[in-house]
């Protein structure tokens, strides 16, 4: 609606996540080489935690995107809501099971032999789970732990990649042997003010703009970061909306006071 006023191709700041759109700050830098590290150096699971909007799963995104598809077998399950026989059958379904079993024992069979035919085949399998925070039963993170047992000639056979927000390591922490197999860590928090403007420009980039640090003021992006701490959701929810709002006003650059209005408004809506 609002991309040819600005010079854009698309919208910048849509709040899917998009690995083109993706801003390799030094932390996202540091949880896209944590998680890659664990993967491929076979560390049998990595856990990246950050509050919510920050950043995780595009992160994930990205490295799955960096993975050499011939080598690598991946299955990303979003919604982990599930008892433990329904997560094991939808794993198997992801790594390519047909038809799924139905007992848990038979699922627990199918699993090993696929994870061990892709190892013989000279292929990782990957299994990332995202939003691991809505799982509620301890009997689901141990049979994701008991799922690392599956070795091979001194191999994991699984990598596991636990993504979710900050009660997840506390969740994890009530299974100490889970606990331990976690071989990387990784943690995602609000982006400074140099992150944030940085990120704003680097979206108006990708988008299309052919002059992106010139379309919000430097006073402006304060307000934008100070309102949003720093969050890339949050961030990308009040830009879309300026972005709106200075179109309506026939402006050439977003400024403070309009900031401070779309501000108010969000808090009131």
């Amino acid at each position: 609606m609002y991309a040819s006023y600005w010079g854009l191709r698309e919208k910048p700041f849509e709040n899917t996540p998009d690995p083109r759109f993706f801003y390799a700050s030094q932390q996202h830098r540091e949880a896209e080489a944590r998680m890659l590290y664990c993967i491929r150096e076979r560390k049998g699971a990595g856990l990246l935690t950050g509050v919510f909007g920050c950043g995780k799963t595009v992160v994930g995104q990205v490295v799955l995107k960096e993975l050499n598809q011939e080598r690598y077998r991946t299955a990303v399950l979003t919604n982990p809501r599930l008892n433990d026989l329904d997560l094991l059958r939808l794993i198997a379904h992801y790594l390519g099971a047909s038809p799924l079993a139905a007992t848990k024992a038979d699922v627990l069979i199918q699993l090993e032999m696929i994870l061990t035919e892709n190892a013989k085949e000279g292929r990782d399998s990957v299994v990332l789970i995202d939003e691991a925070h809505t799982i509620q039963s301890p009997e689901v993170f141990e049979e994701l732990r008991l799922l690392l047992n599956c070795q091979w000639q001194q191999r994991f056979l699984l990598t596991l990649l636990l993504f979710g927000q900050p009660e997840l390591a506390r969740n994890i922490d009530q299974n100490k042997p889970l606990e331990q197999r976690i071989g990387v860590k990784a943690s995602l928090g609000p982006m400074s003010f140099e992150e944030t403007s940085a990120y704003v420009v680097h979206r108006l980039r990708v988008a299309g703009h052919e002059e992106p640090g010139g379309v919000f003021s430097y006073e402006a992006l304060r307000v934008v970061h100070d309102s949003t701490g720093g969050i890339p959701r949050r961030v990308n929810r009040l830009c879309d909306m300026l972005l709106l709002a200075g179109m309506g006003a026939r402006t050439a650059r977003i400024e403070p006071p309009l900031v401070q209005e779309e501000v108010a408004g969000l808090q009131t809506a």
